[in-house]
């Protein structure tokens, strides 16, 4: 690799074919350019859908439906209703549980006003293990707390849109009152949601309180919604979404084949199976681009053929003044490694540099492309690709330059 004389030679074969030398290198770039451009893409699809999951990737949500099946002398059709003895049975009999938030809430959303301004909002009753479920930025003040569950505390934490419309611009919330169906809550915090679209514009009109204080003030004693949970480390969110389901089954006398019963949403599933979707993706890129690529090597391996077939006699000559079989295949693979490797580095920072031009419009211009956002390429890919390009090179010239160091000295001479 530093015989400058090889360097020479190669150099001096380039420039005197420069057009066939760019038309076979071509396809070598536009393999390597379409496996990176494709990749970025695809990871800039993956991060567009991934953000929409503003949940935990192993969250477990079980609601109540109604029973389709009679059992033990109970008709189909009757709706189950969760309670808190659900709580401390699920704490109690399913240790694959690791986090457990009962969450209620208000039928609709209700009128709830501040001054002389009002407006319809969600009202939520959670409990703090709920930020583990479904992470919000408080920007300022707190979180429901332990001691406002056990003390049925009246107080509340707002999203921007109730902010933006019950109080002016600029007043601080944390500390003034607002009143909710007739019961006056004090503003504790704000917080802003995660994700985006018709996600976050819901979000950021919900309030917050405590799951006890809803269920006194709004005459639902002993009554829970739904259940956020997250598994036990190590435990398949699956387990415990079963578990769960066939507890509540048993506690309510619900018929163990009775499948409508209750309503359940495993995210963990839900994020296996889009990452296994973006894996099938990435599989796709890589073949289509390394047949592209592998129809450019074989382009480089049949120009490198005609090189040799070219300098036959000059290959006869160096024979004859004594150069042994591997200072002529050395030759030749080190020509085709330096084709294939400069034609794909030059694909390689093309297409990193467009997915990169991509990105920075996309953030420069503040474009809300739905399931698209931020690609990017991964080093390891640029690596492969790197590993790729000289090994594929290699083997382009493996041929031609075995054939080339089988030249017989004699009949080379005698070529025309």
């Amino acid at each position: 690799m530093i015989d400058i004389d090889k360097w020479a030679e190669i150099y001096a074969t380039v420039k005197k074919h420069k057009l066939r030398t760019a038309l076979t290198a071509f396809g070598v770039f536009w393999g390597i350019f379409m496996l990176v451009l494709l990749l970025g893409a695809g990871k800039g699809l993956e991060h567009g859908i991934t953000n929409d999951f503003n949940v935990a990737k192993n969250a477990v949500f079980v609601w109540t439906q109604r029973t389709s099946v009679p059992y033990m002398g109970l008709k189909a059709g009757r709706y189950v209703h969760l309670t808190n003895d659900d709580v401390r049975a699920i704490q109690e009999q399913v240790p694959e549980v690791g986090i457990l938030s009962p969450s209620n809430g208000l039928d609709g959303t209700f009128t709830v006003s501040y001054g002389t301004k009002n407006s319809s909002f969600n009202v939520s009753g959670d409990y703090p293990e709920m930020l583990y479920v479904d992470p919000l930025t408080i920007s300022t003040g707190r979180f429901v707390n332990r001691i406002d569950i056990e003390e049925k505390r009246k107080v509340a934490v707002i999203g921007p849109r109730v902010q933006e419309v019950l109080f002016k611009t600029g007043e601080n919330p944390i500390g003034k009152y607002i009143n909710i169906k007739g019961s006056y809550f004090q503003v504790v915090g704000m917080f802003t949601p995660a994700g985006k679209g018709e996600d976050i514009v819901s979000a950021s009109q919900t309030i917050y309180i405590p799951n006890t204080t809803l269920q006194q003030t709004f005459n639902q004693p002993n009554r829970i919604g739904h259940f956020k949970i997250i598994p036990a480390p190590g435990v398949p969110a699956e387990v415990v979404e079963e578990k769960v389901k066939a507890l509540l089954a048993q506690r309510h006398q619900v018929a163990p084949t009775d499948l409508k019963a209750f309503g359940s949403a495993n995210v963990e599933k839900e994020f296996k199976d889009v990452q296994g979707l973006f894996a099938g993706i990435s599989g796709f890129s890589w073949i289509v681009s390394i047949g592209t690529i592998i129809a450019g090597i074989i382009g480089v391996g049949n120009i490198m053929l005609i090189v040799v077939k070219e300098r036959t006699k000059e290959i006869g000559i160096r024979k004859a003044l004594g150069a042994t079989p591997w200072s002529v295949i050395s030759l030749i693979l080190q020509e085709s490694v330096v084709i294939t490797s400069i034609a794909g580095l030059t694909g390689l920072i093309a297409g990193t540099g467009l997915v990169a031009l991509i990105d920075y419009l996309m953030v420069r211009f503040e474009i809300d492309a739905g399931f698209f956002a931020s690609p990017e390429v991964d080093p390891t890919v640029a690596l492969m690709a790197i590993v790729l390009l000289v090994v594929m090179g290699a083997l382009a010239g493996l041929i031609p330059a075995t054939k080339a160091a089988r030249v017989n000295p004699v009949e080379a001479l005698k070529d025309e």
